[in-house]
């Protein structure tokens, strides 16, 4: 069993801060639980770029409200607390949280926590190495 509080994770190295958003990482590959979660911030007024082409996303919006834009159709979702929305196609999509957003987010296959968005807003697929779950 894992128990575990944001409190903990915060100022270690699976809080990453960028100048769009923070994300807290709660669960991650090493926990060999099939899934990652994290606690994510995004800024208001900043706009994001994102595109999971390698990873299955679904967020959850806590507080906060903002836009979502698929940019394939270019159709537009409005986000409060309470909405979920679900990349199960690899969604090329942009968020403009119109207020602080904090999200929590669930990704498959899970991140590792070392993964670095590129310039198209791509996590790459990396693989945890064979280690034992904590906990084990």
């Amino acid at each position: 069993m894992i128990v575990r509080t944001l409190d903990e994770i915060t100022g270690t190295e699976a809080d990453i801060k960028t100048p769009n958003w923070r994300s807290k990482r709660i669960i991650l590959a090493k926990e060999k639980a099939g899934f990652s979660v994290h606690e994510t911030t995004l800024y208001a007024g900043t706009v994001n770029d994102f595109w999971y082409a390698n990873h299955i996303e679904a967020v959850f919006v806590i507080e906060g409200e903002g836009e979502l834009t698929d940019k394939a159709t270019g159709e537009t979702y409005q986000l409060k607390p309470g909405s979920l929305y679900l990349l199960n196609n690899h969604d090329k999509h942009q968020v403009r949280p119109k207020t602080e957003m904090r999200t929590l987010c669930v990704f498959n296959p899970p991140v590792t926590g070392r993964e670095v968005h590129d310039e198209n807003g791509v996590y790459p697929l990396v693989r945890e190495e064979d280690e034992p779950a904590q906990g084990a």
